[in-house]
């Protein structure tokens, strides 16, 4: 197994060991400021059910699957660059964390919450404002293309380096979906690492959920299993970018 998302936690001794994140089961606020929270571990699957393999997917493509729960938007991205390692990042209300890195042979595969941290804008079956812009095309958001762009109000993230705010009005980083590459290249998500904004997501978008969801309750279980995963495309209707 694979697991470059390991956290460091501090013993009753003094001592720091590594723990892999999908040992963890509960909200970690470590005294040394990493953040994580497991979640059900599952695996990313095609349409067809089958498992998607690590070394099959495109690169700079949106892919998008719901995790942690059944109505939570995540992209998954195989980046065209290597992922810079441990990453410091920070949230609005001071909560410090580090990003260890993108998993995979080169280190390029990341994944994210779809959900901005601003105003919680989110890809849904009829629209998307979110989505990763590849180098080769140009942004509103941001100096340079190769970047998480919400275009409902041109916020920017850094894909390689934990999802940190470029430029707009966020504040956050986006919350990191923990991705696991297994042995036999398959990909499993695990947790979040970050400050979420589920239970804010649940409580605005209430008419929606039941739209899409079957309601706020449905929406609220957790994946299990596997996780249907497609490209951005396939996942909605309109790809709304700026």
């Amino acid at each position: 197994m694979n697991r470059r998302n390991f956290l460091k936690v501090a013993t009753a001794t003094g001592a720091m060991v590594a723990v892999s994140p999908s040992s963890i089961v509960q909200k970690l606020y470590a005294s040394n400021g990493l953040m994580y929270t497991a979640y059900e571990r599952v695996q990313l699957v095609g349409a067809d059910g089958a498992p998607i393999k690590a070394s099959a997917l495109k690169k700079e493509t949106n892919y998008m699957f719901n995790y942690p729960y059944v109505g939570t938007p995540s992209m998954l991205l195989d980046l065209d660059d290597p992922s810079a390692k441990d990453v410091s990042l920070k949230t609005e209300e001071g909560e410090e964390y580090v990003w260890k890195s993108g998993v995979g042979a080169k280190r390029t595969i990341v994944a994210y919450t779809a959900i901005c941290s601003h105003q919680l804008a989110h890809p849904t079956p009829n629209d998307s404002f979110m989505q990763y812009v590849q180098k080769d095309k140009k942004t509103l958001a941001y100096k340079h293309s190769g970047v998480i762009v919400c275009s409902s109000h041109l916020s920017s993230f850094e894909a390689k380096e934990g999802a940190k705010r470029l430029s707009g009005p966020a504040v956050d980083p986006l919350a990191s979906i923990v991705i696991e590459v297994a042995a036999d290249d398959t990909l499993w998500a695990v947790g979040v690492l970050g400050a979420d904004r589920f239970h804010a997501y649940f409580k605005t978008f209430k008419p929606e959920l039941k739209e899409f969801y079957g309601g706020k309750r449905k929406a609220k279980k957790l994946v299990k299993i596997s996780a249907k995963t497609v490209v951005l495309n396939e996942y909605t209707k309109e790809i709304i970018q700026y």
